[in-house]
């Protein structure tokens, strides 16, 4: 793959960046109107999405950072993107440009004050895998094999200039509208300018680590803070393949439940006794062992969950609240999903739409074991969402609804819930862990 020597870091030199990828944009959509003529709407529809897919996210790869991030998050979403822009915005998770072996000694010159090879007994320069924030190389140092990740340069000074370019396209695509719209996008921001401070990430994996290395079948790596700082982090490297390789071809049920055991008590370990969650639940954050284990490898993105969060909202995953039409009521206004100043209409409307939903999302939480490899479950949540993005009467109301903090949460839940699809966990056993 082609290595990058430099990274547009100014705002004017990114917003061109962008300019010009909606140029490209703009072509596309008359070679669509002519497409029209000759193809079915279907057909038409099919090439635009592909074309525009591809040309956003070679922009945006170019660019790295929180505007890529945004991509790798919005791949996660299935049910709102088409398939088009899935299939290529996932690649943000483990596969653009690398920084030329150039970049990165200069880089670590600048943080180390010293070359690689005078930190590291041994340090391969080209990298082996690039995502959107930073990229990974080999070293060998203590007699270890270990893994580096290096930090894109002027990548945490640019987030906030980014997510001013790409607000008016989420505002248009989630609905936000409204005077308290920047607390979303404030919460966004910050998680992003969290996960560019390593010195905060290795803090957060040690604890994790510790928190969490009593769970079956579930490993971690070992962190090095006097090989790391605020822009390259030194830990073991783990031998293993990344989820989604592994699924693609894995017909072993038996592992699969493990693997799937061990990644749902991960995740309620963390939601219900730690009362902090790994919010960047994809596939690129986890590897399977030939041991058979579940690797976690990247920390760097932790939301912490408030008691005035965490109570109405796992109340509400009981079966029993559900059909409670009072005390529904009551904690949807608990997490600011209805409002004082809502009509008759907005009550009905939200509280309809939200008992909908959560009746579903909830639906694991009120079974001893579950099966996420039911295609009906994940059809129907698929289902749901394709019909309240196109739903023409939630568009005409004030579509920022809720808490800030159901971004990250409903992120964690959307990832971790298409892992276990995609693992094809069965019999999982629900209630580990729990201390309601």
């Amino acid at each position: 793959m082609k290595t990058i020597d430099k990274i547009p870091t100014s705002k004017i030199q990114r917003a061109t960046k962008l300019v010009q990828t909606g140029a490209k944009v703009g072509v596309n959509y008359l070679k669509y109107y002519g497409d029209k003529i000759t193809k079915t709407e279907e057909e038409a529809k099919e090439r635009l999405n592909q074309n525009n897919a591809e040309d956003i996210y070679d922009g945006l790869k170019k660019l790295k950072g929180s505007a890529l991030k945004v991509a790798q998050m919005l791949s996660m979403e299935k049910s709102i993107l088409p398939q088009a822009y899935v299939e290529k915005f996932s690649l943000a998770q483990f596969s653009v440009p690398p920084l030329s072996p150039a970049l990165v000694i200069k880089t670590f010159k600048k943080y180390f004050g010293q070359h690689p090879n005078e930190i590291y007994d041994k340090f391969n320069s080209t990298s082996v895998n690039a995502a959107s924030i930073g990229q990974v190389h080999a070293a060998e140092k203590y007699g270890k094999q270990l893994a580096i990740k290096i930090q894109y340069p002027g990548i945490a000074e640019s987030i906030t200039s980014d997510l001013s370019l790409v607000k008016p396209i989420a505002i248009k695509m989630f609905n936000i509208r409204g005077k308290d719209s920047d607390k979303y996008f404030k919460e966004v921001e910050d998680k992003l300018v969290e996960e560019t401070n390593y010195i905060l990430e290795v803090e957060q994996s040690q604890e994790i680590v510790k928190n969490c290395k009593h769970i079956p079948n579930l490993k971690f790596p070992e962190y090095y803070p006097e090989l790391s700082s605020d822009r390259i982090i030194t830990m073991d490297w783990m031998k293993g393949e990344h989820l989604s390789e592994f699924t693609a071809y894995n017909d072993n049920q038996e592992l699969s439940n493990k693997l799937g055991q061990a990644l749902w008590d991960f995740y309620m370990h963390q939601l219900h006794n730690l009362r902090k969650v790994h919010a960047d639940p994809h596939p690129g954050n986890f590897l399977v062992s030939k041991e058979g284990d579940l690797i976690a490898i990247d920390f760097g993105c932790m939301k912490t969950i408030p008691n005035d969060f965490y109570v109405p909202y796992f109340e509400l995953a009981e079966k029993d609240n559900l059909k409670n039409p009072s005390f529904f009521s009551k904690k949807l206004y608990e997490l600011e999903i209805l409002k004082e100043v809502d009509s008759p209409e907005e009550i009905d409307f939200f509280t309809a739409m939200f008992h909908e939903l959560l009746s579903l999302f909830t639906l694991p939480f009120n079974q001893e074991v579950f099966d996420f490899s039911d295609p009906v479950f994940f059809n129907k949540i698929t289902e749901l969402g394709e019909r309240y993005s196109k739903s023409t009467e939630l568009r005409k109301m004030n579509g920022n609804r809720g808490s800030k903090h159901f971004i990250y949460i409903n992120r964690t839940f959307f990832g971790l819930y298409n892992l276990m699809f995609d693992l094809k966990a069965k019999d999982v056993k629900i209630n580990n862990y729990v201390n309601l």
